[in-house]
């Protein structure tokens, strides 16, 4: 009987480890008005979509994601450049309005913080 109230207690300590572990290597979350303080640091930044672009004309057909403040005003940008949209099963324009995070390195372009979106799984509707 002791034997198995010990392997019980020996599972609980190893699920508690786990759950720590997991928390320690999970990335933090910071509004975009925070994110420029950032820079370099794997995070998410989560806020509504205020103004969202697809410059198909431009250079590398980049779509702009603004959290927060529209452009130019912005604080935070998602960028998203056109090689990789056809990895998007939505147009990424139509998250204006919405509730997003988006995870990845923040990085900065011309004293804007921004994260680079090469994939749809790091950004997540809320």
């Amino acid at each position: 009987m002791s034997c198995n109230v010990l392997s019980f207690y020996c599972l609980a300590a190893v699920i508690v480890v786990l759950g720590a572990v997991g928390n320690a290597l999970a990335e933090p979350t910071y509004d975009p008005g925070k994110a420029s303080e950032h820079i370099g640091e794997k995070a998410t930044v989560c806020g509504m979509v205020a103004s969202a672009t697809y410059a198909h004309r431009s250079r590398g057909q980049p779509t702009f994601i603004n959290l927060d403040r529209p452009y130019p005003s912005q604080v935070f940008t998602v960028l998203i450049w056109g090689s990789q949209r056809s990895q998007f099963p939505y147009a990424p324009e139509t998250l204006n309005g919405q509730r997003i995070c988006v995870t990845g390195v923040i990085q900065s372009y011309r004293g804007t913080a921004e994260i680079i979106a090469n994939d749809p799984s790091q950004i997540t509707k809320q």
